[in-house]
This record gives structure tokens, C-alpha cells and sequence, in this order.
């Protein structure tokens, strides 16, 4: 186990914004936090079009379901702002990476808006309008998982202060806010309920290491780095009060997929009797998904792996983790436990009459 215990006075330094939108007198572009370069440089990607939108998408400079959402609908209207073809442009963004439904979601909403609308101009401020209002509505989930996930350990744990173990990022990197099990985490840490928050590496790309310690250490919250495979002995040494993890899909029977390694944490959270607590916003929730064998889990590249030792490697960039294994969900507009597909239903239905109304 590797120890990177860290503890200062809270926002010390919360990492820049993951992603904003900036008008250039020759056109707009879309400016990224490239995630690939932290925690050594906090550097912006620069994407002037579609394609390189799509080359920051599939190299994880821009990451987490939420704000690939976000990400796609500002793709589309960079698109229409520069006079490309917004469905080309739609199509590619939408398959730059399979899993997380966001994604789809966000480039869908934005060029419903655009079509919406007349044509020209008006049409590409649609789309613009579209993603800036996305963006707001994901800040805003975000602040309200918090609040809810944080009712949810108070109920489920002992008075005090909370051990939580998380996998992979989850925090202001991937959201338009403070983030989805990350932002309980946080908030549990800012009312004086946070006595450590256990970090999983995340093999192999280690978005943990890299990016959840860095958001952690902004925070000055009290974290300690683990390699994945040190989870069991931290369960069985009865240090875990709770898992929270994120999603990158929820199916409509309530499976959960997520990056690698998080079906794991769940059937040792079964067996040590610890809460495993998903948290994500009605927009991962996917209805039109069965189940999670339903579920495509985008297949990444053997290197990321092996390196140059080996020729062949086994790379899924997710797991997918059975309802019954799963505590509780947590979205802004409430929590499911137990995991049913009524209960989400009911939950998205609520979250469509807010955005409507």
C-alpha cells in the first residue's frame, strides 16, 4: 500500500475549470483541462473543431460521463458555430466512446436545439444556449447528490466520522459541479464526517492516483492512496465504512457500469456487510438500456496495459455490477434503495418534469 496521507486547511486549491467555452475573434473554441498531463501540469487543450474534440474525448483528456455529456452538446455547437455539418459532427461525437451515455445524451440535446431553431445564426446560438444550460443543470445535480448522499451515510453509518473508499475520479474533473461520489465524499469532509477517504490507483491509467489524489490534496481533505488490489485486506481489516463510486451507465434494471475494478469492490462490500453507494446523475440512467448485459463496454487498447512487455493484454475500460450488489443510487432528485428499475424510472420521470417546468 502506498501512503499519501494528506491533511490541510480545506480549499487550499480545487482544480480550474475541466472544460469552458471562449469566443476568439477568429471563432470560438472549446478549452479543455487536459486530464492526461495532471498532476505534473495544469495545461488547456485548445479544440477549434469537431475532430479534435473527438481525439480529446478518446485519449481521456476530457473524461467522466457528466462532462463528456457537457463536452458533446458544446461539440455540436462549435460545429454549427463554424458552419460544419452538425449531424457529421453529432455522429462522430457520439461514437468516440461507447459506454458512457452522457455523452450520446448531451450531443442528442444539443442538436434537437439546433434543429429547433432557425437556421443560421439563431441556430448555432440554439446549440450553444443548449450546452451552457446543460452545464448549469449538471453543477446544480451535483450540488444536490451531495446533499443527498451525505443524508444517506448519516443514516446508514454510526455517528462520526466516515472511512470511505472511492475508485477511479469522480470530482470536479468529470462534472459541471463538484462532482458525483466525490462531491459526498467532499461534503462529508466539510461538515467534520470525513476521517479518511481511501483512494483506489485505478489501473491501469490510474485516475485515482493521478486525478482524485490532486482534487483530494486541493481540497485538503484527509486521503489515503491504495493499489487496487490492497481493497481486501482493507476490508477485512474492518477499515472501509462505505464505498462510493460513480457510473458511467445505469441500466434499467439498476446495473451499474463503472470503470474496471468497481464490480470487484461490490462483492467485497456484499461480504464485509459495508454500503456500496452509486452516485450519478438521471442523465447516466438509461431506461432504454434492459440490463446490464445490454450494456457496450468500450474495449481499449492492450498498451495501456502491457506497455511494450507483452503482445497481448485484456483492456476493458469498464465492469458492470449487478443491482442486488448495489446499496443504494444516488441522483439529485433522490435516492434508490433498493435498487429497482421503478424506483429509477420514477426518479428520471421527476428529473424530466424539473427540467420541463
Amino acid at each position: 500500500m502506498v501512503d499519501q496521507h494528506i491533511q490541510a486547511p480545506d480549499g487550499v486549491r480545487p482544480p480550474p475549470p475541466s472544460l469552458r467555452w471562449d469566443e476568439r475573434p477568429d471563432g470560438p473554441v472549446l478549452l479543455l483541462l487536459d486530464q492526461t498531463r495532471l498532476p505534473a501540469e495544469e495545461a488547456e487543450l485548445v479544440c477549434g473543431d469537431v475532430p479534435a474534440l473527438v481525439r480529446a474525448i478518446r485519449t481521456l483528456a476530457v473524461r467522466g460521463a457528466p462532462l463528456l455529456g457537457i463536452a458533446g452538446a458544446y461539440g455540436v455547437a462549435l460545429a454549427a458555430a463554424r458552419g460544419e455539418d452538425v449531424d457529421t459532427a453529432a455522429a462522430a461525437l457520439e461514437g468516440a466512446r461507447p459506454t458512457a451515455v452522457n455523452l450520446g445524451y448531451g450531443v442528442r440535446r444539443a442538436v434537437a436545439a439546433h434543429q429547433g431553431a432557425a437556421c443560421g445564426s439563431e441556430a448555432a446560438a440554439a446549440a450553444l444556449a443548449a450546452a451552457k444550460a446543460l452545464h448549469l443543470e449538471d453543477a446544480e445535480a451535483s450540488a444536490r447528490m451531495a446533499r443527498h448522499g451525505l443524508a444517506l451515510l448519516d443514516e446508514l453509518l454510526p455517528a462520526g466520522e466516515h472511512r470511505v473508499l472511492t475508485h477511479c475520479n469522480t470530482g470536479r474533473l468529470v462534472s459541471g459541479g463538484e462532482g458525483t461520489a466525490f462531491a459526498v465524499a467532499l461534503a462529508a469532509h466539510r461538515a467534520g464526517r470525513l476521517r479518511t477517504l481511501w483512494v483506489d490507483e485505478t489501473r491501469p491509467l490510474l485516475q485515482g492516483a493521478r486525478l482524485t489524489a490532486y482534487e483530494a490534496d486541493g481540497h485538503g481533505m484527509a486521503y489515503r492512496l491504495l493499489a487496487d488490489n490492497a481493497a481486501g485486506s482493507l476490508f477485512a481489516a474492518g477499515q472501509v465504512d462505505a464505498v462510493l463510486i460513480g457510473a458511467d451507465r445505469i441500466a434499467a434494471d439498476g446495473s451499474v457500469a463503472n470503470k474496471v475494478g468497481s464490480y470487484p469492490l461490490a462483492v467485497l462490500a456484499r461480504y464485509h456487510h459495508v454500503p456500496f453507494i452509486v452516485v450519478a446523475p438521471t442523465t447516466t440512467v438509461d431506461l432504454g438500456t434492459a440490463d446490464g448485459a445490454s450494456i457496450e463496454v468500450e474495449q481499449r487498447s492492450g498498451q495501456e496495459v502491457s506497455g511494450m512487455y507483452a503482445p497481448h493484454a485484456y483492456n476493458p475500460a469498464f465492469d458492470v455490477t449487478p443491482a442486488e450488489l448495489v446499496t443504494a443510487v444516488v441522483t439529485e432528485e433522490g435516492v434508490a434503495s433498493p435498487v429497482t428499475g421503478a424506483r429509477l424510472a420514477e426518479l428520471c420521470a421527476r428529473s424530466r418534469q424539473v427540467s420541463v417546468s
